[in-house]
């Protein structure tokens, strides 16, 4: 993979497919096609894709909330995994939550997701809570919290 061939974008409803095909690759399927459709046209939503070409290779998603940016979905296609691919989305969607007026960003991540909790701490977030048994095979939550510049 060229890092120079990379481009960081605002995903819009053309991005519809690539944005189902990759949360199947990724993430099992974590939404469907009208959950999809809202994260890429409704106000105060956010998803930003890393693409190189017209091949999306990861995305990150939030809801804008006030001033609080929460944090639903993040998703590196698996082999495009380790190379830096999640800093650069989790980076590019905290900056566009800043830009609209966010001070604050939390998500949930699974307790057992060592990959996921290393690049949110390395970004300067941390655990607030604990949500039992939060996933729907069982899996505990964790609550990660950031303060963003002011």
């Amino acid at each position: 993979m060229n890092g120079s061939s990379l481009r960081l974008l605002r995903l819009d409803p053309s991005w519809l497919a690539a944005c189902m095909a990759l949360d199947r690759r990724a993430l099992d399927g974590f939404w469907s096609e009208a959950q999809w459709q809202r994260e890429l046209t409704e106000p105060g939503r956010l998803c930003v894709g890393l693409v190189n070409g017209a091949e999306l290779l990861g995305f990150a998603c939030g809801w804008l909330v006030i001033d609080e940016l929460h944090i639903t979905a993040l998703a590196v296609d698996p082999q495009h995994r380790q190379f830096g691919c999640g800093g650069r989305l989790l980076r590019a969607l905290l900056q566009q939550a800043h830009q609209q007026g966010a001070r604050q960003a939390t998500l949930e991540v699974a307790a057992d997701n060592a990959a996921a909790l290393a690049l949110y701490a390395a970004e300067g977030f941390t655990t607030t809570g604990r949500r039992s048994r939060y996933y729907s095979d069982g899996r505990d939550a964790l609550i990660q919290w950031l303060e963003l510049p002011s």
